[in-house]
């Protein structure tokens, strides 16, 4: 049921909160028309604005403005620049990066679970309730769900002042605090800098304590002493570096252009803006679910001969390599050049690695080989039809698939069915408390 308040344009309109989708939204309905909703709860009343609309689109967009009936599930959001309510009502829409944190964590939960099942069951054909686990902090019985972000990335508004997009949006808001990162981030206190002359500021201050790193990506024309007058700006102990947009180089302004991470009794070197698991319990816990299925279902022992896919800087690569010991060997394969030369560093001390630097599908193609087991932690947009069709080629007993996105996930279960193999294991982790992303680990073996 919809009721329109306003104009015939309906600008607002009142609407009855249906089920969640894929995306971090609800599904509502007026007039027949599909609405994706934002930050509202199953079976709410709400008062709704419009943020993507027109007669000829599919479907429309709309912000949570009001709740007239609230589910009990329903808590005060954390945040007022990513509160909904508050932002509309001072006339402008909330920043983006925290669209669940009017939820309770339980019930975030449930939410991103049920949006698994939906993605494995409309993509994959599969039923399978799996829950969404909690990791760290959040785990606990006082967990807040805050402070896990190890990096973050901001943008600027006109003025030079740090802030961050609103949804779908070009529109900057200033911000003067991220309560999703650690401490060590919001201890710099970057809204409180002249940013003028920079376009966006990622910032990554390792779990481990040791030294953060400011990545600065300067506007075209911005001159070495913008920076230098930035950097001087910051407390001595940081790491300042700028990388060019285009060619993503990374120049030393102060201190390192990497920063030292830890996990699995390794330590890594990460360069710039490469990529790094953010929440700061994350690599001990994918890590632990990988390894927990490869080797508990008896596919990773000594002397394996094994490939880790999408490898970035070895967070896997080097407890595969410990698995198989100096008598078995790793494939590492990378696509982006920074980063497999970081894990070059990172592995020098393991013989049994091999690190190729290409697309997985061109090495795969022109280096057909044969595996006891692979690991594939691909990015956003999955693995795709034509790498899984060249892994279920090279023949191995088991494929471990770590996603962070369920719809390419499940639409890759879907081609490992067609190709004969079935989902053997899967664990899903909340990586990401008050977003709707989630982190899943699969177990992927042939039918029979």
């Amino acid at each position: 049921m919809s009721t329109d308040t306003r104009t015939p344009a309906r600008t607002e309109l009142i609407v009855d909160v249906g089920p969640v989708a894929h995306g971090g939204h609800c599904v509502a309905r007026h007039e027949g028309r599909v609405i994706f909703v934002r930050h509202g709860i199953p079976g709410e009343k709400v008062r709704i604005r419009l943020t993507d609309d027109g007669e000829s689109a599919k479907f429309w967009r709309a912000d949570v403005v009001e709740v007239l009936e609230a589910s009990p599930d329903r808590v005060e959001h954390f945040w007022h620049a990513a509160d909904s309510q508050r932002s509309w009502s001072h006339g402008h829409p909330p920043v983006g990066g925290a669209e669940l944190g009017h939820v309770a964590l339980d019930r975030q939960r449930g939410l991103k679970a049920e949006v698994l099942a939906e993605q494995l069951r409309r993509l994959a054909g599969v039923e399978l309730a799996v829950p969404v686990e909690a990791v760290g902090e959040a785990a606990g019985a006082a967990g807040t769900g805050l402070a896990w972000r190890t990096r973050t990335g901001f943008a600027l508004t006109a003025g030079g002042k740090l802030g961050m997009h609103a949804h779908r949006s070009d529109s900057v808001f200033p911000v003067r605090e991220m309560p999703l990162a650690v401490e060590d981030i919001n201890a710099l206190k970057l809204w409180d800098i002249d940013l003028q002359g920079i376009e966006r500021v990622e910032v990554a201050a390792p779990a481990n304590g040791s030294r953060p790193l400011v990545l600065l990506v300067p506007s075209a024309g911005t001159r070495a002493k913008r920076l230098a007058a930035i950097t001087a700006q910051l407390p001595d102990d940081i790491s300042v570096a700028a990388v060019d947009p285009g060619t993503g180089a990374v120049t030393q302004l102060r201190g390192r252009t990497w920063v030292q991470e830890t996990a699995a009794g390794h330590e890594y070197r990460v360069t710039g803006d490469g990529f790094w698991q953010i929440h700061r319990d994350a690599p001990e816990t994918l890590v632990g679910a990988v390894t927990g299925f490869l080797q508990g279902g008896g596919y990773l022992n000594a002397g394996s001969v094994v490939a880790d896919l999408y490898a970035g800087a070895g967070l896997f690569t080097a407890p595969l390599a410990d698995a198989v010991g100096v008598t078995g060997s790793v494939l590492s394969v990378e696509g982006a050049p920074g980063t497999s030369r970081d894990a070059r560093k990172n592995l020098h001390g393991a013989p049994q690695v091999e690190i190729i630097q290409g697309k997985v599908e061109r090495v795969l193609r022109q280096q057909p080989r044969s595996f006891d087991a692979l690991l594939l932690d691909p990015p956003r947009a999955g693995a795709g039809k034509a790498v899984v069709n060249q892994l279920v080629a090279s023949r191995p007993r088991a494929i471990a698939y770590v996603s962070c996105d369920p719809a390419s996930f499940a639409r890759d279960v879907g081609y490992f069915q067609q190709a004969g193999w079935a989902l053997a294991g899967l664990r899903a982790f909340d990586l990401y408390p008050h977003t709707h992303h989630l982190e899943t680990v699969a177990l992927l073996t042939p039918r029979g």
